[in-house]
């Protein structure tokens, strides 16, 4: 075979091939459009179950408007990435959802008919560093009836949140009726005259939050009963409740009703003890302390009032009575290592203020099941609350304190099949009405407990203040983002409630990450030798110069010119061995850069290949044999 045969077939294979990978992409497009596989680590472009069901259940068709402004964000790398997520994960919404969701992608450029349509959205775009024009990034949702929801911008920063935000969306618009949330307290949350100040009392921040978003019914603790319509009820510092409350409470929990429930085994918010028309008020009720012992006790958990959480990991600055700065462990500024991140009620938040929390504790065969929400430092033991009521310095509550090296839960998500805490029936004054009494869960409850119910009054989360007679509120703890939250997700479906933060979709290189941190640690040893090598130096040489007896200070002896050589030829060389560690980091990196491009360019597509032509063999062979 002469070379130019050779040169024609070698070319026609080539051109084989080429044909053959053309043909195999094409069919690979055709017989596995639709399908994915996702390998990713913690399944980022898999749907939860919890998100399936709820897009399985909607009813009515939904328009989902995703507001980008793609041209604006041209030089924006790190947004551009994220807003391929959230197609991704749009794109996943409406193949789930089965045709009732429609996904439109608008681009609003200044002055033009879509940014109009953003802006009657309630959308506002926002003006980065890096960027000439506001740039749009929300989403808009509406329904049938012509009901909206919106998320006016999304953060990268919160993508864990992704999946749970559109979910909840999507979830309001199929159940747009307002949701009731009742409200049972004992505290002075809403708007009224002050006995103490003789002025008209405002409401409590949170309190006017909640009614902007919720239909928020204030409830009677003499309630023999909770209406049927109430979806969350919230309980803060209930003090001295009948039984017939703590049964209505108790049979609405276990038929199925959300519950957030606010205890405190010392309250500074409670102004009964004080109240000049009461003077036995708080002590009478139980001091400034509150418990549902009655119920926790059925559930197998408990909330002491004998004792709170001091934490000096945490610690608050606060002044003492002679103006000086100290740390109270009393109050717990708690950030985001105390905060659980992979529960959607929790994830994001960065900050929470407590006063003088108590501890959430689970008897070994408890019935309930506790996860932890917001736990204490390690730094933290309990402290008696006695003392409190007479206690002007914050600095004598660390006389004697001992912290125990526990993380003490402070709040937590209660979940699980219990009983009632009325075992024999409805007690006096009380009646089952007409769903009969419930000796056990109809289903399994949910529930968050938060061992502290100062932590919704203004002082210990935001600035409030009249501003051209506007009341305008300024937050500087994520308290109210905390409570809204939580209310927001037990209002959801069970299967809302189920999904928890997703992983982050920008993940860092972990191999590489651990080449660096070995080359650091060689730089930390090599670099440390060479200072004590200089130190050495400069000892010995200080050392030379006090015994010479020449009296010349200023010109060096041999014996010091030795030592410096000495030194500068162990410098040499050890700067040698760092440059070599760089430089083997570097060949590292570079080697598994090399490898992972050979796998993404060349193993995947001749998988994907390999998959391909397999398929349609079976395909073939399995319509032959039915022919």
């Amino acid at each position: 075979m002469t070379g130019s045969t050779r040169s024609t077939f070698g070319r026609l294979g080539l051109l084989a091939l080429a044909v053959l990978f053309i043909v195999a992409v094409t069919l690979s497009n055709r017989i596995l459009r639709g399908a994915r596989l996702d390998l990713t680590e913690n399944q980022l472009y898999t749907l939860s179950e919890g998100t399936v069901r709820v897009l399985g259940a909607i009813e009515e068709p939904l328009n989902l408007y995703f507001f980008y402004s793609d041209k604006a964000t041209t030089d924006i790398p790190y947004l551009r990435s994220y807003a391929d997520r959230v197609r991704d994960t749009l794109r996943e919404f409406s193949q789930h959802a089965q045709g009732r969701i429609t996904v439109t992608e608008v681009d609003p450029i200044p002055f033009s008919d879509e940014e109009d349509q953003a802006t009657q959205f309630g959308l506002q775009g926002v003006r980065l560093d890096n960027s000439a024009d506001a740039v749009f990034m929300g989403i808009a949702g509406a329904n049938s009836v012509g009901d909206d929801e919106i998320l006016p911008f999304l953060d990268p920063g919160k993508e864990a949140l992704l999946e749970y935000e559109l979910a909840k969306l999507v979830y309001s618009l199929a159940n747009p009726k307002r949701p009731v949330v009742g409200l049972l307290s004992s505290l002075p949350m809403n708007a009224g005259f002050d006995p103490m100040t003789q002025q008209v009392r405002q409401p409590w921040t949170i309190t006017s939050q909640l009614r902007q978003l919720f239909e928020l019914r204030e409830l009677q603790a003499s309630a023999a009963a909770i209406a049927d319509d109430v979806q969350v009820l919230m309980v803060v510092h209930p003090k001295g409740l009948p039984e017939s409350a703590l049964y209505a409470i108790d049979q609405f929990i276990l038929r199925g009703g959300r519950a957030i429930l606010f205890v405190d085994p010392w309250c500074e918010a409670d102004p009964g003890a004080g109240d000049p028309m009461n003077p036995a008020g708080g002590m009478a009720s139980g001091g400034r302390s509150s418990s549902l012992d009655r119920i926790f006790g059925a559930w197998g958990i408990a909330v002491g009032t004998d004792n709170f959480v001091g934490d000096d990991g945490y610690a608050l600055q606060v002044y003492s009575p002679q103006g000086q700065p100290v740390r109270d462990i009393g109050y717990a500024g708690i950030d985001n290592t105390g905060i659980d991140q992979d529960d959607v009620v929790t994830a994001g938040l960065s900050l929470l203020h407590l006063g003088y929390a108590g501890a959430i504790t689970r008897s070994e065969n408890a019935p309930a099941a506790v996860t932890p929400l917001v736990r204490s430092s390690e730094i933290a033991g309990t402290v008696g609350t006695a003392a409190l009521g007479f206690m002007s310095d914050p600095a004598l509550l660390r006389q004697g304190f001992k912290p125990t090296g526990e993380r003490y839960t402070l709040a937590a998500r209660i979940t699980g099949d219990v009983p009632s805490a009325f075992a024999a029936g409805p007690p006096g004054g009380a009646s089952a009405g007409e769903k009969g009494h419930l000796a056990k869960a109809a289903k399994a409850i949910n529930v968050v407990v938060v061992a502290d119910a100062d932590l919704l009054a203004d002082r210990m989360w935001v600035r409030a203040q009249d501003f051209f007679g506007q009341r305008v509120a300024s937050a500087f703890a994520n308290n109210g983002d905390f409570v809204v939250s939580a209310i927001d997700n037990l209002l959801g479906s069970s299967d809302l409630i189920g999904i928890r933060g997703r992983a982050k979709f920008s993940r860092p290189f972990k191999v590489v990450e651990e080449l660096r941190r070995g080359a650091e640690d060689k730089f930390r040893v090599t670099e440390e030798q060479l200072k004590q090598d200089l130190d050495e130096t400069e000892r010995k040489l200080g050392e030379l110069q006090a015994s010479r007896q020449d009296g010349n200070a200023l010109i060096m002896s041999p014996e010091q010119e030795k030592e410096i050589e000495a030194f500068r030829e162990k410098r040499a060389t050890i700067r040698r061995e760092l440059r070599s560690v760089q430089r083997t980091l570097d060949r590292d990196i570079e080697r598994l850069g090399n490898l992972l491009k050979a796998v993404n360019i060349g193993l995947v597509p001749l998988l994907i290949t390999i998959v391909s032509i397999v398929v349609l063999i079976a395909r073939r062979r399995s319509r032959g044999g039915a022919a």
